[in-house]
């Protein structure tokens, strides 16, 4: 199993990264493109949850449970992503929240695909 890691795309990157994936609807602001190995958009948040989580006042547990229900029927992308890489796996996010984002959302749900 690859170890998955999350990280803010503005951070720098590091050889113990591994496979760098931006798993965000939209394309961050002022990021190359060789700053990422690929672009996981499909499995990103709705852009209605998205919209309603960063522009409305519910709370991270109702966005994690919204976003389990859409990632359900995208287990086949997330095992090709999980398989896509021998080392580590880092998703990409642009939040400036580092622990409550899509991204730790979706790490939690391929582990439990994993397991």
């Amino acid at each position: 199993m690859a170890e998955i890691r999350v990280k803010r795309i503005y951070e720098d990157s590091s050889p113990e990264d591994g496979r760098r994936v931006l798993v965000d609807r939209l394309w961050p602001r002022g990021v190359k493109k060789d700053r990422i190995d690929e672009w996981a958009k499909e499995l990103a948040p709705s852009n209605e949850l998205r919209r309603e989580f960063h522009d409305s006042d519910f709370d991270f547990d109702e966005f994690r449970a919204r976003y389990m229900v859409e990632l359900e029927g995208h287990e086949d992308e997330m095992r090709q992503l999980l398989g896509s890489t021998d080392g580590p796996l880092t998703l990409l996010f642009g939040s400036r929240n580092l622990e409550q984002n899509n991204a730790t959302v979706l790490a939690e749900a391929l582990g439990d695909l994993t397991v």
